[in-house]
């Protein structure tokens, strides 16, 4: 069963929000006073909890929740002066608009947005679950680290797949394409992500998204994949950088 709730105890105000989030994705709303095991009425499926600084997605296996997680460590890695593959892929000014096609729980999004003075970065989130988690968090976390809120300030999420939204997106309107979807070959280790998986969605990159994402894009494509995933071996790219410890790539397409 899937519905929304809220924690215990919750304030008018926390109540009133579930209710309209319940009313958004026409959901059943539940008092949390009107059972005693959370679980055991989610059964196999989930719920989503409005607490008092966010929202989270219950499940039997686990919690989905919001936070800049690795966004936070590769940043003061590049200012330690080591290197970032991704944001050296971008090559960013700093007023880019890039368009961040697989949003998940928004980290590198919110790691590009760090590098963008007058830029923004539009992500798209195919997972109602995901998207109603990271819109929370992108309106209410605050972090000790003022670098970080000002980042998610330069972030707009929509709830939608990125090919329904190519449909309706003019040539050129971004400088820059990025999509990292799932891997082919998962990172379990990887506690960050794991959270999010039941709830991800498995799209395969195909030769007809990358046409698409190069029209959206003024100067670039920038895709990330496993060193083990099939990626790079059926799209083109012009070059490939990476981490041999992580064995995570990026490849980069620039716009002919």
């Amino acid at each position: 069963m899937i519905f929304v709730t809220t924690s215990h105890k919750p304030t008018k105000e926390q109540a009133l929000k579930a209710k309209q989030l319940a009313q958004e994705l026409n959901l059943p709303y539940i008092p949390r006073r009107s059972f005693r095991d959370l679980l055991e009425v989610v059964g196999n499926d989930y719920c989503y909890v409005v607490e008092s600084d966010r929202i989270v997605v219950k499940y039997r296996e686990g919690s989905l929740f919001f936070h800049p997680s690795t966004a936070k460590v590769r940043m003061r890695n590049v200012r330690k002066g080591l290197k970032d593959h991704l944001i050296e892929c971008l090559q960013l000014k700093g007023n880019e608009w890039i368009l961040d096609t697989t949003f998940g729980l928004g980290a590198e999004a919110i790691l590009m947005a760090g590098f963008l003075k007058d830029g923004k970065v539009v992500g798209l989130e195919a997972s109602t679950p995901i998207y109603i988690v990271v819109r929370e968090g992108l309106k209410n976390y605050r972090d000790k680290e003022d670098w970080v809120n000002d980042a998610m300030r330069r972030i707009e999420i929509l709830n939608i797949d990125y090919r329904k939204y190519f449909a309706n997106c003019s040539d050129d309107s971004f400088d820059i394409v990025y999509c990292d979807p799932m891997f082919e070959n998962p990172v379990y280790e990887s506690s960050s992500m794991n959270p999010l998986r039941p709830f991800a969605v498995y799209d395969t990159v195909t030769d007809e998204d990358i046409e698409e994402m190069l029209r959206v894009a003024r100067k670039r494509v920038v895709l990330k994949a496993h060193a083990f995933d099939s990626l790079f071996d059926r799209i083109r790219v012009d070059r490939i950088t990476g981490s041999r410890k992580s064995q995570v790539l990026y490849g980069v397409i620039e716009k002919k």
